[in-house]
């Protein structure tokens, strides 16, 4: 965990820097920029104290070993649908709910409902069809 701790610490720092600067270039009267650059610093620092911390609680991992060997983190992975159409569903649902931004409310209801209609085929994929246990 210690590499992703030091890339979210290496974020949290570069937008801490950038909000310094852009505050100083704008005289910080724009209130709008700088702070949402600080609260983006502020999450990356959040993000590498949280993985910091519960790295400190957990044995080390083989990924942070650097003379490990790819054998040591051999294993299953997950379980994924090896054939699936619910994902195509679910983003052409959230597509819709974008569209329906610009076009109307009526768009991205509809888009709301057939979203919803997707996840729930999505998530209940192995309990009915061809998939199920």
């Amino acid at each position: 965990m210690k590499d992703e701790v030091k890339f979210f610490a290496q974020i949290g720092v570069f937008f801490v820097a950038v909000a310094t600067g852009y505050g100083f270039w704008t005289e910080w009267v724009e209130p709008v920029g700088w702070v949402a650059l600080y609260l983006c610093g502020g999450l990356g620092l959040m993000v590498a104290f949280f993985l910091w911390n519960t790295a400190r609680h957990l044995p080390p991992r083989p990924d942070d070993d650097p003379d490990g060997d790819i054998e040591q983190i051999e294993g299953p992975y997950g379980s994924f649908s090896p054939y699936s159409w619910w994902p195509l569903w679910l983003s052409l649902s959230a597509a819709l709910v974008f569209l329906g931004v610009a076009v109307g409310f009526w768009v991205a209801a509809l888009g709301a409902i057939l979203g919803v209609w997707a996840v729930c085929g999505w998530v209940f994929e192995y309990f009915k069809g061809e998939h199920a246990h």
